[in-house]
């Protein structure tokens, strides 16, 4: 953990999050994950924020791959994955798993 991670305030954790998640690179992951952060982030445990930074420190087209069943998922990231994917099914956006 960098030295400005560790001074971070939760407030500023989140915020920064959802920026992130809003702004991905690939328009189908700015709303999978952003909407998801939208719907999430608030609730979440510091485990589960530390999981969905994880996933979101991938590359937008190894995280496009996995979402559409195109190549595995790596065992660290598929609980935050699913849950993301689960999120997508529910709120009827396509991601093609």
């Amino acid at each position: 953990m960098s030295k400005a991670a560790a001074t971070e305030t939760h407030e500023h954790r989140l915020k920064r999050l959802k920026i992130r998640a809003w702004r991905r690179g690939i328009k189908e992951m700015d709303l999978l994950i952003g909407g998801y952060a939208d719907a999430h982030l608030q609730t979440m445990t510091p485990q589960e924020l530390d999981d969905f930074e994880m996933l979101m420190s991938e590359h937008d087209q190894d995280l496009l791959a996995w979402a559409t069943g195109q190549h595995e998922v790596p065992a660290e990231l598929k609980p935050t994955l699913d849950l993301l994917l689960a999120f997508a099914d529910k709120k009827g956006v396509a991601h093609g798993g």
